[in-house]
């Protein structure tokens, strides 16, 4: 890991299971950040940088590791550079964000836990897109466990087909499964706060 310098900046990684609330948690975060206007910061969500890179993804465990390996690439070369990276990506596999911390001279992860069946929930009810498309990949990878059949397009399920490997000391931890999300995002903040008083401002502090 290189050593910080004055134009080095934070990076941020928001990870967790799908459902979890770490997307709404940090753009909600990346949204009071540039509403005070005090430091340049950029979101990048793993699933838009997964659809550029491959139009058509097939989910195999090595266009996963590619597309997550350039994932924290973008944050790296960008912190380096002086601007502030959140980045929103379920990084399910510890070598990823151990990648992260390595690779980036300032990196936080902040890990959004909930419990699968939360998730699960929360993603089969939830409408995507402007078609309002309901997502049901849990549902459908939780038949496939229960059938051994396969179905086309759909890869390997992080809470069903693989475990969400946890860090064994990460620097913020955020239950998601009771409050709702502005309690979070305030609390995620307030957690971040330490880590860059400029970044992560919270008004009215005492």
């Amino acid at each position: 890991m290189i050593s910080p310098s004055s134009d080095q900046t934070l990076a941020v990684w928001f990870c967790g299971l799908p459902g979890s609330g770490k997307t709404t948690i940090a753009r909600g975060v990346f949204e009071k950040i540039t509403s005070n206007q005090r430091k340049e910061v950029t979101l990048i969500e793993m699933d838009s940088i997964r659809k550029k890179i491959y139009p058509n993804p097939t989910y195999s465990d090595e266009e996963r590791d590619a597309a997550y390996r350039s994932f924290v690439l973008m944050g790296s070369l960008l912190s380096r550079n002086g601007v502030a990276v959140l980045l929103d990506g379920t990084g399910h596999k510890r070598i990823w964000r151990d990648l992260a911390r390595e690779e980036c001279p300032k990196f936080v992860e902040v890990y959004v836990k909930c419990p699968i069946e939360i998730c699960i929930e929360r993603e089969t009810y939830r409408l995507r897109g402007e078609e309002g498309i309901r997502e049901k990949f849990y549902l459908e990878a939780l038949e496939r466990l229960r059938t051994g059949v396969k179905i086309k397009g759909l890869g390997k399920v992080p809470g069903v087909d693989e475990p969400f490997e946890e860090s064994p000391s990460p620097e913020v931890v955020i239950d998601s499964s009771k409050d709702p999300p502005k309690i979070l995002i305030e609390e995620a903040m307030e957690a971040l706060h330490k880590y860059d008083l400029g970044l992560f401002y919270i008004e009215n502090r005492s």
